[in-house]
C-alpha cells in the first residue's frame, strides 16, 4: 500500500493532507524520513508522524454527525483558542472534520477517523451534494436571481456549477451544491444581490440533519456509513 494511503486508512489525515505531511518531512518509515507519498509500505517497518508512531490499519472506523453551533470552528485544533467541532465530541480516538463550515455557519458536519472516506466525501471529483438553508436580505428573491443560481454565477475564482435551488419563503432559500469553495453559498447569494444573514447546512450526501439539537451529535449506524461510501 502507498504511504499516503496507509496514513489515510490509519486515520492520521485525509489522503491529500497525508501527502502534505510526507512532503514536509514529518513522516518516517523504519527510522528514515520519507518524502514520497507513493512509497510502498507493508507494515513491517515502524511509521511515525512528528515522532509519534502510527498504528496498523484498523477497520472499526467511526463517523459522527454533529449539529455545529455558531462560533465553533471546523478544525481539529485552533491556534486562537476557539472551541472546535472536535471539542464537542468525547471520543476515544482522534477525529477529523470532513470538510469545513465557516465559524458563523451552523448545521451538519461529519467527523471521522476514516481518512479514505473523508477524502471521497470532500474531493471535488466525487461531486457529493451538500444542501444549505440560507436566510437572505432584500427579500423577496425573484425568479431572475434564482435562475442565475441554477445556471451558475460568476465569482472571483470562476463560474460556479449549476445549483439546485428551492425557494422556501420570500427570503429563505434551500441551495444544493457539490463544489466546496470557501464561503461559496454566501458569495453566490451576494453575487445575486441577496447577502446571507443566516446559513445552515441541512444535508450532506444522503444524510440529513433532522432534529439533532445544536451542539448535539451521534455516531452513524453501519447502514448510514455504507450509504455514504456508495
Amino acid at each position: 500500500m502507498r504511504l499516503a494511503k496507509h496514513l489515510a486508512h490509519a486515520g492520521v489525515a485525509s489522503r491529500r493532507a497525508a501527502e502534505q505531511l510526507i512532503f514536509a518531512g514529518r513522516v518516517t518509515v523504519g527510522g528514515h524520513v520519507v518524502r514520497d507519498p507513493a512509497r510502498d509500505v507493508d507494515g513491517s517497518q515502524p511509521i511515525t508522524v512528528d515522532g509519534r508512531p502510527v498504528g496498523t490499519v484498523e477497520h472499526d472506523r467511526v463517523v459522527y454527525i454533529l449539529n455545529k453551533p455558531a462560533g465553533v470552528v471546523s478544525t481539529s485544533h485552533d491556534t486562537h483558542g476557539r472551541r472546535t467541532v472536535v471539542d464537542l465530541i468525547n471520543a476515544d480516538r482522534r477525529l477529523y472534520p470532513v470538510g469545513r463550515l465557516d465559524a458563523d455557519t451552523t448545521g451538519l458536519i461529519l467527523l471521522t477517523d476514516d481518512g479514505e472516506l473523508a477524502y471521497r466525501l470532500t474531493h471535488p471529483s466525487f461531486e457529493v451534494p451538500k444542501t444549505y438553508r440560507a436566510v437572505v436580505r432584500n427579500a423577496p428573491v425573484r425568479e431572475p436571481a434564482l435562475r442565475k443560481l441554477r445556471e451558475g454565477v460568476e465569482l472571483d475564482d470562476g463560474r460556479t456549477s449549476p445549483a439546485k435551488v428551492r425557494k422556501i419563503s420570500s427570503g429563505e432559500l434551500e441551495i444544493t451544491i457539490h463544489e466546496g469553495r470557501k464561503r461559496q453559498v454566501r458569495r453566490m447569494c451576494e453575487a445575486i444581490g441577496h447577502r446571507v444573514e443566516a446559513l445552515e447546512r441541512v444535508a450532506f450526501g444522503p444524510l440529513r440533519l433532522g432534529n439533532l439539537p445544536a451542539g448535539g451529535h451521534r455516531k452513524l449506524t453501519a447502514a448510514e456509513v455504507e450509504r455514504l461510501r456508495r
